[in-house]
């Protein structure tokens, strides 16, 4: 049985994050210009449900999906008590907004965003909670730029929290993302952290919100600027290439997305960030000198914003 104040935070975290897909889905539509975004409310058997929305085919975002959920269950997943085994058996709710974009323009990166909140329930004994999240790019053609602005405003979202919280969720985010069979970053970070709870609820709650709001201000104005830009079929070859990475990312490490199936979630909602095309070419290489090539050097752990 949830207790009254676990009630009370459920309804918190449910009403921003509602607002918050509202608000995201509003400025993506805007951004592309031409495609809405068709909404799916589903239902999980085993207790909760979700509101979908994916918008295809625009002329700016070639798929863009912003999914809120919020599931419960009689007991917790392995994905969610691997590193906790003590919380197994408890019930649990679990509420979130994911949201993967994908642009059409090999010139605009590829944006991730999620903001969560898990609650563990036993009758009898204190409610285990926390708060995860972050945000993070995935360029094909970078602009060093757009990079810098990307880590200014996720530090700006860190900085009333402590000085040394945007460097250990920026050093997180490093190491989350990333492949180890090819030895590769997914892309040129941000954020991620989890588990968090240490501040008390409404200070981490603040701080989720301050993770969330920032999204928006940290990816809108690189969409400005580039997806105008001029590419070939060269450019959208590398860019359907490099997606490949971004599935395998999504299919064996995410944790999110572990979750998500082992929680019996809806499918079409869990998947939704996995790119509408994508290549895979065996054994193949970028030329030694070209652009392609040079993103390899370029995707490295860094300190974007201090670094000359």
């Amino acid at each position: 049985m949830t207790s009254p104040d676990s009630q009370n935070w459920i309804e918190q975290v449910q009403t921003y994050l509602l607002e918050l897909q509202d608000r995201i889905c509003s400025a993506m539509a805007a951004l592309d210009g031409e495609q809405d975004f068709r909404q799916d409310q589903w239902q999980r058997p085993e207790g909760g449900g979700g509101r979908t929305r994916v918008l295809e085919g625009g002329k700016v975002l070639e798929k863009a999906g912003v999914n809120f959920s919020h599931v419960s269950g009689a007991a917790l997943p392995a994905a969610a008590s691997a590193r906790r085994p003590e919380l197994a058996g408890r019930s649990f709710q679990a509420l979130g907004v994911s949201l993967v974009i994908h642009p059409r323009n090999p010139m605009v990166p590829t944006s991730h965003a999620n903001v969560r909140f898990f609650l563990a329930d036993k009758d009898g004994e204190d409610p285990v909670w926390w708060f995860g999240g972050g945000f993070d790019l995935t360029p094909y053609y970078p602009f060093h730029e757009d990079v810098v602005h990307w880590h200014q405003v996720a530090h700006a979202a860190c900085q009333p929290f402590g000085g040394d919280v945007y460097n250990e969720y920026k050093r997180w985010c490093d190491e989350y993302f990333y492949l180890p069979h090819r030895n590769e970053t997914r892309g040129v970070g941000g954020l991620f952290f989890d588990d968090l709870n240490e501040w008390g609820f409404e200070r981490c709650f603040e701080f989720m919100r301050s993770v969330g709001d920032h999204y928006l201000p940290a990816y809108e104005p690189i969409v400005t600027r580039r997806a105008g830009l001029d590419y070939g079929e060269r450019e959208r070859n590398f860019q359907l290439w490099r997606r490949g990475r971004y599935a395998e990312f999504n299919l064996v490490y995410d944790r999110g997305t572990l979750f998500g199936l082992q929680s019996g979630g809806r499918t079409e909602s869990i998947l939704m960030s996995l790119p509408p095309v994508a290549h895979w070419r065996y054994d193949w290489t970028p030329e030694v000198g070209s652009a392609e090539a040079e993103l390899f050097e370029y995707l490295k752990a860094r300190d974007w914003i201090n670094e000359v």
